[in-house]
């Protein structure tokens, strides 16, 4: 203990900050020390499914310490300059509960106590741009600053039956027409062409990387698709299956119109025809009214010229 007074007399009179670096080295020497007896403990890898919570476990702890004053929790996800800070918070002593900020997203909370070294992370209705590696870091505050972390961190897979986001026609009459199948899922959902009476061969058009955050899209294309048949697209992955039948409607020349196909055109005219009919029926019912509001009006006129 002398021996480190004089050591820190020595530091003061020797350099002009000496009492900061002072300060500095020994935070230094508790960090480099404390590596060896802290240690974080989390799970390799979890596996959610989407639109369900998922928690990610995390515990830290000592051979010695037990307790400590103030403790500051981080998760983030993502390593580097590129991290994003998803969840901090804040456990004080004698607090039952580790406060967040008030901007912290509702998505994420605590599912464990810091003060019974459990820092695991829950996250409500996942999505899969949740996809991704997750790291928990804690800071114990006091006499001595110690901050430290699990450098593996934890993968998380999140899942997704497949879903058929979109189906459509593309093409001319000149040109020919082709069906597209725009499906999303995790797995990569594998898509098929059913006729009306066996399975066609398609391809896709536009696969994108799986292994990118929020990239599980593709598109498939069904070539020489004929007007007046009918197409069903079919999607599945282990998780399970979605389908949906487009039917192509046959061109009409006489509602041929120059940069539209007359498929679209079809049924284009169908829509407006149908708001057509229904502002026709509201004139009509508003005239009707309209008249019957008249008569009402002179028949209680002529009621009260009588009366008098």
């Amino acid at each position: 203990f002398r021996f480190k007074e004089k050591l820190q007399g020595a530091f003061v009179s020797l350099f002009p900050d000496g009492e900061w670096v002072w300060s500095r080295l020994c935070t230094l020497i508790a960090l480099s020390s404390a590596e060896d007896g802290w240690f974080v403990t989390v799970q390799p890898e979890v596996r959610g499914i989407e639109g369900y919570p998922v928690v990610l476990p995390c515990t830290f702890g000592h051979p010695q310490h037990s307790q400590h004053s103030s403790l500051q929790v981080m998760w983030r996800l993502g390593h580097g300059q590129g991290a994003t800070v998803l969840y901090r918070c804040t456990s004080r002593s004698g607090a039952p509960t580790c406060e967040p900020g008030p901007k912290q997203d509702q998505r994420y909370r605590l599912e464990g106590n810091p003060r019974e070294h459990d820092l695991s992370l829950r996250i409500s209705n996942t999505i899969l741009q949740d996809n991704g590696r997750y790291y928990c870091r804690v800071e114990v505050q006091g006499r001595e600053h110690i901050s430290f972390e699990d450098k593996m961190g934890t993968r998380l897979r999140v899942e997704a039956p497949p879903k058929i986001l979109g189906l459509s026609v593309e093409g001319t009459e000149q040109s020919g027409y082709r069906a597209l199948c725009r499906v999303q899922g995790s797995p990569l959902p594998d898509v098929q062409w059913l006729g009306p009476d066996d399975l066609l061969e398609g391809s896709l058009l536009r696969p994108l990387a799986q292994g990118s955050t929020g990239h599980y899209h593709t598109v498939s294309q069904l070539r020489d698709v004929e007007p007046g048949q009918q197409y069903t697209c079919s999607t599945s992955n282990p998780l399970g299956k979605e389908q949906a039948t487009l039917y192509v409607l046959p061109p009409q020349p006489p509602l041929s119109l120059a940069g539209a196909s007359p498929p679209l055109l079809l049924l284009l005219s169908v829509s407006l025809g149908a708001k057509v009919l229904l502002l026709v029926g509201m004139g009509v019912w508003m005239m009707i009214l309209t008249n019957q509001i008249q008569q009402f009006n002179m028949q209680t006129l002529s009621r009260l010229q009588t009366g008098k």
